[in-house]
């Protein structure tokens, strides 16, 4: 299992996801922004090309491989579309639209599938990290769940991918960015309560390549 889980945007050391590529970082990445989706439209797409300069800069080749193409149609054909693909890139936003965009697509199945095959690098940030803890839970502080509803008008899940084992808390120690005071609150609440968590200030990412991990 390869992923660089960055706090913000592409990090300060977008060396290490490019370095879980191999030697072919010249390749197409699909970018997931569907944690963007309750945003008007005109913002969602700003959103989106932000993502595309940031990849392009690094070499790679950034494509959208929107979920909503694929909601309520089988699984495969999601599954599919994302084994095309060598890095696939999930962007912040709300980790409640994101995790019913890949429920509702069957992409939460196939990314568990590929990533436990090695078939691809999971790439992302914020709510694309956050989405892969066992349960979401307390990240309701910081994202509206019932933004769920403002976007696909359905209720929000509770549950992670269970890719990873604990929650991650970006944005931490991080001045410049609007979340960094709930999201203090949020691990806070964590550490009173015993739930496993991962703080990361914006920088910073978690690289994980089989069974080695570590924070960069």
């Amino acid at each position: 299992m390869r992923m660089y889980l960055s706090s913000f945007r592409v990090g300060d050391h977008p060396e290490q996801m490019l370095a879980l590529l191999g030697s072919s970082t010249d390749v197409e990445v699909a970018v997931i922004a569907n944690a963007v989706d309750a945003l008007p439209s005109d913002e969602r797409q700003a959103a989106v090309e932000r993502e595309f300069s940031a990849l392009a800069e690094l070499g790679l080749r950034p494509v959208e491989l929107d979920l909503r193409a694929f909601f309520d149609r089988p699984t495969a054909s999601v599954a599919a579309a994302l084994a095309k693909f060598s890095l696939i890139w999930v962007r912040g936003g709300n980790v409640f639209v994101l995790r019913h965009a890949l429920a509702r697509s069957g992409a939460d199945q196939a990314l568990v599938k590929l990533l436990e095959q090695d078939a691809i690098v999971y790439g992302g940030y914020s709510a694309g990290a956050c989405v892969l803890a066992p349960d979401l839970h307390g990240l309701e502080r910081c994202d509206d769940p019932d933004a769920v509803r403002a976007a696909y008008d359905a209720q929000a899940r509770w549950d992670g991918l269970a890719l990873l084992s604990y929650i991650v808390v970006p944005h931490i120690d991080s001045p410049g960015h609007p979340e960094t005071e709930i999201l203090d609150i949020v691990a806070g609440r964590y550490r009173a309560g015993g739930v496993a968590h991962q703080t990361l200030r914006d920088g910073q990412a978690i690289v994980i390549n089989g069974s080695t991990a570590s924070i960069h």
